[in-house]
């Protein structure tokens, strides 16, 4: 059985591939490790703010492949410590976000424990293009 989906439309010429987004989007929403939070600036810019407390610069890993900002983490390496208790959890992590073509990523910075990402939508004008008719 199929699916109905808002873009089977015939009027919505190549957008399929907002479904199979929106279903990324879905399967990633549970996720909980680590906290963050998305501040919008102003209409054109936000900030993705992670707490990764217990990592280095050099644990982390910021990259963007398509569409999706995707952040990494790989634990520093485990000491011989003895810990009566270890409540600071520097697990291995990968956090993909989503984002819209026309979004940029501007900065990556580590400050007090968070590591801030700065997006941009840069000023673009409307794209108008008069297409010429041709004969047969």
């Amino acid at each position: 059985m199929n699916r109905l989906s808002l873009f089977s439309s015939p009027f919505f010429l190549g957008f399929d591939h907002f479904e199979k987004t929106y279903d990324r989007v879905a399967k990633t929403a549970g996720e909980g490790y680590p906290p963050y939070n998305i501040e919008q600036m102003d209409e054109s810019s936000w900030r993705i703010v992670l707490a990764v407390a217990g990592f280095a610069q050099e644990d982390l890993s910021v990259v963007r492949e398509d569409n999706q900002l995707i952040v990494t983490a790989t634990p520093p390496e485990t000491d011989n410590r003895t810990y009566l208790h270890k409540g600071i959890g520097a697990r291995a992590f990968q956090r993909r976000f989503i984002m819209a073509d026309t979004i940029e990523v501007a900065s990556a910075v580590m400050e007090n424990g968070l590591l801030i990402v700065d997006l941009v939508r840069p000023d673009s004008s409307p794209r108008i293009q008069t297409i010429p008719i041709g004969k047969n």
